[in-house]
């Protein structure tokens, strides 16, 4: 379901402008529609309180929690079981972030994502997004939202879109804390900045070499590590948000000093921050992560060329953090 299809829902049962946007504000923030200082009674049409039980039965229809996977970083990861029974995955991050999915598997099949492993299974509705949000908002607070969960936006871009404009109004989220996450396409860079909501945009790198990124990211567009970075650039200055670049340290891949002389040509000047995120561990994945240290001493070498570079531990790590795992490991076990 979409939010189109929401909105025409109140539409037909009598409500204006004002009254659709309290119904989408309410849900969004996974409060009850009888919430606020002005009394149901006083402020919406009859017709439409006549059907607002039909109505909100639906939206909590459009997704639950199957289980709850609490990490000792204060991150929980939710599997989300969609009305039709496939699921995805929502994370929680500590400092009131959420990480949601936008579609059921994906078509891009990174080599060292589960995700991309099962291929795309279908699109999420902009509603079923939303959904996750007001799930996650029923267990502590939310004001960043990150599309960084199962699934490529670029893939579902209007969906992911509507998504964003509801989240970035009604749903109260500041316009920089809502973040696009892809991996490059050029549908991203010539609608993000026409939108009323511009979110931040995460771009997923990984390697500064066009081959490698061919075989990391076998079904990516084809914009070499330069072309993104030119794209990413005009995007940063258009929203006044620095891009946040996601490079994965896959050890003796991606983590030589060819590729940090090649990260210091790309994105010296560049309004940017460079995200490293040592390799979370995936079972039939031959991937290796580097050992912290390295990756510590990368980041150091980095900031002394003058790349402004974070080194992240991957949320939820000890409930296997990695987007995909958590569905696989239910699927398995259902299976069994």
């Amino acid at each position: 379901m979409h939010i189109a299809t929401v909105r025409q829902r109140l539409r037909a049962a009598g409500a204006g402008p004002s009254h659709e946007y309290r119904v989408l504000r309410l849900w969004a923030n996974a409060l009850p529609q009888d919430s606020g200082k002005r009394r149901i009674e006083d402020f919406l049409p009859a017709s439409l309180r006549a059907e607002l039980p039909a109505i909100e039965a639906e939206l909590r229809g459009l997704a639950r929690i199957a289980s709850v996977h609490p990490g000792e970083d204060g991150a929980e990861r939710l599997l989300v079981e969609l009305a039709d029974g496939q699921t995805v995955e929502s994370v929680l991050l500590p400092r009131e972030g959420l990480c949601i999915s936008s579609q059921v598997g994906c078509a891009v099949g990174c080599q060292f994502c589960m995700t991309g492993r099962s291929g795309l299974l279908r699109q999420l509705g902009s509603a079923e997004m939303v959904a996750q949000v007001a799930l996650a908002r029923a267990r502590r607070p939310v004001k960043k939202v990150v599309f960084m969960g199962m699934g490529e936006p670029a893939h579902n871009l209007d969906a992911v879109l509507e998504t964003i404009d509801l989240l970035g109004t009604a749903g109260n989220i500041g316009h920089k804390n809502l973040v696009f996450s892809t991996v490059g396409d050029p549908r991203v860079f010539e609608r993000l900045p026409r939108e009323r909501v511009k979110p931040a945009l995460a771009l997923s790198l990984h390697t500064t070499k066009a081959d490698l990124r061919e075989r990391l990211l076998p079904r990516a567009p084809r914009m070499t590590p330069a072309e993104l970075v030119e794209a990413a650039e005009a995007y940063a200055r258009v929203t006044g948000y620095p891009i946040q670049y996601q490079w994965t340290l896959l050890e003796g891949v991606n983590d030589g000093p060819d590729e940090i002389e090649g990260i210091v040509r790309l994105l010296t000047g560049r309004y940017g921050v460079l995200n490293m995120i040592p390799f979370n561990r995936v079972d039939g994945i031959a991937f290796r992560r580097p050992t912290w240290e390295r990756a510590a001493e990368i980041a150091r070498t980095l900031h002394r060329r003058g790349i402004l570079t974070k080194l992240r531990q991957s949320a939820a790590q000890d409930v296997e953090g990695g987007c995909g795992q958590l569905r696989a490991r239910s699927i398995a076990v259902v299976a069994a």
